[in-house]
């Protein structure tokens, strides 16, 4: 089973920026579509962005669309999340999930990650 670990966590102030980096090992990194989701206090796990084995495809939540951006470096086994235009309510822990698998659709995703990170505190305020 992969194992990751995140990084870039932090304090932003609302509009400014912040890239997390999610390192992966221990298994064939390009064969897994990879994903972020986060968890603020009191409230439930949520999706953020996901992205497919090759990179070809990626997806975002509503709430991110059109500020954050998933990418992948497959010789480095490494995922990263830019996150632009930051607000308050993007505060939480973010984590970063791994899904061994070929499939393409968000649909068929989701439901296989299966390997999580530990996370790390992103918080945005002045």
């Amino acid at each position: 089973q992969v194992q990751l670990v995140e990084s870039g966590g932090g304090l932003v102030q609302p509009g400014g920026s912040l890239r997390l980096s999610c390192a992966a090992s221990g298994g064939i990194f390009s064969t897994y579509a990879m994903g972020w989701f986060r968890q603020a206090p009191g409230k439930e796990r949520e999706f953020v962005a996901a992205i497919t084995w090759s990179g070809a495809a990626t997806y975002y939540a509503d709430s991110v669309k059109g500020r954050f951006t998933i990418s992948r470096d497959n010789p480095k086994t490494t995922v990263y999340l830019q996150m632009n235009t930051m607000k308050p309510d993007d505060t939480a822990v973010y984590s970063c999930a791994a899904a061994r698998t070929y499939y393409t659709t968000l649909q068929q995703i989701l439901p296989r990650f299966d390997s999580w990170g530990q996370g790390t505190q992103v918080t945005v305020s002045s």
